[in-house]
């Protein structure tokens, strides 16, 4: 029986990956995320990728070439078929061309990554600013024009099923780990530049789809921007180690339609003065307690745990703590200004100011602590106000 050629099986092996790897990047009814990098919904996004796809393309047909040049010279010019090896030390002419292609092939790559790095440097004129801080482990989001301004934590199904014995079950979680209770909500087709810092240690703001990330760095603020293109919740996580509960620091990004977006301005202002004539009134034991619940399992929880049996010794018990059971003013004091060397953080530029009187008075109450006391928004509104 004949032998099949050879030849033509390393080269029909050489034509099977290159079409393989051309159907897994092109293949009807993928959107490309499934095994290529994320398009994305930005102009920085989209240009990632063209460069991307740039680079892949050239890699693949050099690794198609040297490859099949490879394979045809093993089995033409193999020792069993009488071939001699040749005998040179070098080829100018080889060495010319080998020089001169991969510096063709880098300026070919260069100019379109230096088109990417100047938009995504250099930003147009924005229609809106919005300030990112990051907290362990939550963000907050200030929009300067609007004077909006609320924090953003891990929802309170995925920060109960990470917890061991919860009785949660991750699977049962939509979007485990990747969900908030407050999304940073924005227009699209709007210019908007970010402003992005940190008040503890050094996080990293990261959604894959607008095709950057920036360092939140305590003392600095780093510029960024973006137009998102369509509206959707896109999401992303700190990319920087942050701490212990790293992974507990999601982003969610909502985009709207302008009218929508509006609305939603709109209706946060509502909120914004529902939460004057909170901080106005007296609140019954019974109503604290209630928020102070909530405010609690997503603020307060992470660290202190939801039995409040803490994580000695970084992150201390609340259930018969000399703080918790001790003096109000000086409990007070603690959760508005935090502690020095401790991972006590400064409360009160993160939370409302009816979020911290009913936290204080929860966990004066709760765990067995059983004090008594009633903590009005009205006494930190003084307290803060000086």
């Amino acid at each position: 029986m004949k032998k099949p050629n050879t030849i033509i099986i390393s080269l029909a092996a050489v034509a099977a990956v290159s079409a393989a790897c051309w159907l897994l990047l092109v293949a009807p009814g993928l959107t490309g995320n499934e095994v290529n990098m994320t398009r994305g919904v930005t102009e920085h996004a989209e240009m990632n990728y063209s460069l991307h796809m740039i680079a892949l393309w050239i890699c693949a047909v050099i690794g198609i070439l040297v490859f099949s040049a490879m394979f045809v010279s093993i089995v033409l010019h193999r020792k069993s078929r009488g071939e001699e090896p040749a005998k040179f030390t070098h080829s100018t002419k080889a060495e010319i061309v080998w020089t001169i292609i991969p510096v063709l092939i880098l300026i070919a790559i260069a100019i379109p990554g230096t088109k990417g790095v100047v938009l995504m440097e250099v930003s147009p004129e924005t229609e809106m600013t919005v300030k990112i801080t990051g907290f362990q482990w939550r963000w907050k989001y200030d929009y300067l024009e609007d004077d909006i301004s609320f924090i953003s934590s891990l929802a309170p199904d995925s920060n109960a099923a990470r917890r061991l014995q919860s009785g949660v079950v991750p699977a049962q979680v939509d979007n485990y780990l990747l969900d908030v209770d407050n999304p940073l909500v924005l227009p699209v087709d709007t210019p908007v530049k970010f402003l992005i810092t940190a008040d503890d240690v050094i996080h990293s703001w990261w959604v894959p789809d607008l095709g950057w990330k920036r360092d939140a760095v305590p003392g600095f603020i780093n510029e960024a921007w973006t137009r998102i293109r369509e509206p959707g919740i896109y999401r992303g996580q700190c990319a920087e180690l942050c701490g212990k509960d790293h992974g507990f620091m999601p982003i969610v990004l909502k985009a709207l339609p302008k009218d929508e977006y509006r609305a939603w301005v709109a209706e946060q202002k509502q909120v914004a003065a529902v939460e004057a004539e909170n901080v106005q009134r007296l609140w019954s034991r019974a109503e604290l307690m209630q928020h102070g619940e909530s405010v609690y399992a997503t603020q307060c929880a992470t660290c202190h745990q939801a039995d409040g049996s803490g994580l000695a010794p970084a992150f201390p018990a609340l259930a018969g703590s000399p703080v918790a059971m001790g003096p109000v003013e000086e409990h007070i004091e603690v959760v508005l200004n935090g502690r020095d060397g401790t991972a006590m953080q400064a409360f009160g530029e993160m939370l409302t100011v009816t979020d911290l009187a009913a936290a204080l008075t929860y966990t004066r109450n709760a765990f067995g602590n059983d004090t008594g006391d009633v903590v009005q928004p009205q006494a930190i509104a003084r307290i803060k106000n000086g």
